[in-house]
C-alpha cells in the first residue's frame, strides 16, 4: 500500500524542523563556520512497516542542543562570571568523564578564538593578555561550568510533533481509506 499522504506530511514535518533549527542556530549566533547549519538534514523512511523521519547533523550538534554539564563550577575563582553556576544542569552530557576526544575542547576553542578574532584584556591594566592565557581562561571556564543548552533542535522537533500530529493521523487515515477502496476494485 502506498502511504502517499503520510509521506507528504512527514516531508512537511522534516522541512519544518530543519528550517526552525537553522533559524535558531542563526539567532543564537551558533553558526560560526556554518558546518553545523549545513549538516542539518532529514530523510523520511519506511522501516519495518513504520513511517519515520531520520534527522542528521554533525556529532557535536547534540552538545550544542543539550548543553554540557561542567566538571565543578565551584572550582572557578570567586567573583568570576560563572563561579558556582552549572550552565546545563539537566544535560545528559558532562565534562570530566574522559569519554571525549583528548584535547578536543582545546582545539575547538583555539579555532573559535582565531575565527572570531577574540582578544582578552586585563581588567586592572587594560592591556591585552597573551592569546594562550586568554584561551586557557575560556577553556577552564567551559570545562568547569559547562556549556549552556540552546535546544536549537529539540524545541522545533517537539513543536513540530504537536503541530503535525493531527495532520499525520488524518493523512494516515486517508491513505488507509484509499488502500481499502483501491484494494477492493479489480
Amino acid at each position: 500500500m502506498q502511504l502517499k499522504h503520510t509521506k507528504e506530511e512527514l516531508e512537511k514535518f522534516g522541512k519544518y524542523v530543519i528550517q526552525q533549527a537553522r533559524s535558531n542556530l542563526t539567532k543564537e549566533g551558533k553558526s560560526n563556520t556554518g558546518s553545523l547549519y549545513k549538516s542539518l538534514k532529514y530523510k523520511p523512511e519506511v522501516e519495518k512497516g513504520a513511517m519515520l523521519v531520520r534527522f542528521f547533523m554533525e556529532d557535536y550538534g547534540e552538545f550544542v542542543d543539550q548543553g554540557v554539564k561542567g566538571k565543578s563550577p565551584s572550582s572557578l575563582p570567586e567573583g568570576s562570571k560563572w563561579s558556582g553556576i552549572q550552565k546545563a544542569p539537566r544535560s545528559p552530557f558532562k565534562f570530566g568523564t574522559r569519554s571525549g576526544k583528548k584535547g578536543g575542547l582545546t582545539k575547538a576553542i583555539n579555532k573559535w578564538t582565531k575565527q572570531k578574532g577574540i582578544k582578552g584584556r586585563d581588567k586592572k591594566t587594560g592591556k591585552f593578555i597573551p592569546q594562550n592565557t586568554m584561551r586557557y581562561l575560556i577553556i577552564r571556564s567551559i570545562y568547569l561550568a559547562g556549556l549552556r543548552a540552546t535546544l536549537f533542535f529539540s524545541k522545533p522537533f517537539n513543536r513540530g510533533q504537536k503541530k503535525y500530529f493531527n495532520a499525520f493521523a488524518n493523512a494516515f487515515a486517508l491513505d488507509i481509506e484509499n488502500g481499502i477502496i483501491l484494494g477492493t476494485k479489480k
